[in-house]
């Protein structure tokens, strides 16, 4: 049990250490958000968790492949804000195209051969 509350102890405060910065400075707030630290701590408990680098590194293909459709909501959130959408139905329809985006990856992917 220990465990799992590091594990979400660490992972709960990167994200906030993160928003804290923003605050001070956009530049740096994204530079920190866009290191895939999310992907890293998670093939980090992933790997301590069972030892299997298979499966270790089916997750960091897995994340490359999602890695481009998850670029639509970094597409879709500014444009609407910059229209002067309120920020909530902003997010939202940026969370729906981006969903989107990955069914329509894992579809195309599936086509072509590819199993996540």
């Amino acid at each position: 049990m220990t465990y799992y509350l590091v594990k979400i102890a660490v992972t709960t405060l990167l994200i906030v250490a993160i928003s804290e910065v923003a605050k001070w400075s956009s530049l740096v707030g994204a530079i920190l958000a866009s290191i895939p630290l999310v992907s890293v701590l998670g093939m980090i408990w992933l790997y301590i968790d069972t030892r299997d680098v298979a499966k270790v590194g089916e997750l960091a293909s897995s994340v490359f492949w999602l890695v481009l459709p998850s670029l639509a909501l970094f597409v879709t959130l500014p444009l609407l804000l910059k229209h002067g959408v309120n920020f909530y139905l902003s997010m939202g329809i940026s969370i729906v195209i981006t969903v989107g985006c990955y069914f329509l990856m894992v579809s195309l992917l599936n086509y072509c051969g590819v199993k996540l």
